[in-house]
């Protein structure tokens, strides 16, 4: 049985250098991502990213964590209550 959670990663990408790893580790778990918002913030030289996930909390943990390695930028989760078993 595969116990998913619906989550919000909020990203902010300080450094632009980062961008290519993150787009490469955003589209290795593609299949768990619901959808995705990203704003750059020219004024301030910034990307703010929201991504929305249903997962297995261990694969959302694996993903903010590789993606708050990358230099210049920050992760942050937020989980919901809604906990799917199949």
């Amino acid at each position: 049985m595969m116990v998913t959670r619906v989550a919000v990663i909020g990203i902010i990408v300080e450094n632009l250098d980062s961008t290519e790893q993150l787009n490469a580790i955003l589209h290795r778990y593609s299949g768990y991502i619901l959808g995705r918002m990203g704003i750059p913030y020219r004024e301030r030289d910034i990307n703010v990213i929201a991504i929305a996930m249903d997962a297995p909390q261990d694969v959302i943990n694996t993903m903010a964590g590789e993606i708050g390695a990358l230099p210049g930028v920050n992760v942050k989760t937020a989980y919901s209550h809604v906990i799917t078993r199949s």
